[in-house]
């Protein structure tokens, strides 16, 4: 199963990515800020539903992967660690874009009447949600015990992780709209991040390398 170590980290990763403001936070906050929490909740259930669709179909391909070609899994972990060490550079940079004053991303707005509808196609019209759960999953994963077990466990952490914070957001969805578009804030919220998946990703790197010994 999966290491005490490993799942903090996981927790601590997938905690910061939901808190930082992606495409779907970013929708579910405008939904709050400009239709309520009703509606907000309703599409937040809805890219919920949307998460566990890939999920689903990312653990079964890493499952199949782990069990016939493990080198291949070992090979997806260190890709994983790299992208996200890419991640926390990418958080770094952009918050010296903060720094030097470059306008935030506003919310985006949204009025449909099907907000549960509207939040399921966000999160599945999104390529990139797919490429970032197959990337992330592999290195918190130990390929000499059960894949599936952990892979649904690392799913249903990081979902239910993703949807308390959500909550939080539709809760105070006007002060962190405000709040997110300040450079300052988010130059501190983006360095922290930025610090702390370097330091997770050299960490797996280096349990990898000694494993592989």
């Amino acid at each position: 199963m999966i290491a005490p170590e490993k799942l903090a980290a996981f927790v601590l990763v997938t905690g910061l990515t939901s808190l930082v403001p992606g495409p779907s936070m970013l929708f579910i906050l405008g939904q709050a800020v400009w239709r309520g929490a009703r509606p907000a909740a309703i599409a937040l259930a809805g890219i919920e539903v949307g998460y566990v669709l890939w999920y689903l179909l990312a653990a079964l391909g890493l499952g199949t992967l782990a069990a016939q070609v493990p080198v291949a899994f070992t090979l997806l972990a260190i890709g994983g660690a790299l992208y996200l060490a890419w991640l926390g550079v990418k958080a770094l940079r952009s918050a010296g874009e903060a720094a030097a004053g470059s306008p935030g991303q506003a919310p985006a707005r949204g009025r449909s009447a099907r907000p549960l509808r509207d939040g399921f196609v966000v999160a599945i019209s999104n390529p990139k949600s797919l490429i970032y759960i197959v990337a992330l999953l592999p290195p918190f994963v130990d390929p000499r015990s059960a894949v599936v077990p952990q892979l649904v466990l690392l799913g249903a952490i990081a979902i239910s992780l993703d949807a308390a914070l959500a909550l939080v957001y539709i809760a105070a969805g006007s002060r962190l709209a405000r709040a997110m578009a300040n450079p300052r804030t988010r130059r501190w919220l983006d360095s922290g991040v930025g610090l702390v998946f370097i330091a997770i990703a050299l960490g797996i790197l280096a349990e990898l390398v000694l494993r592989g010994r």
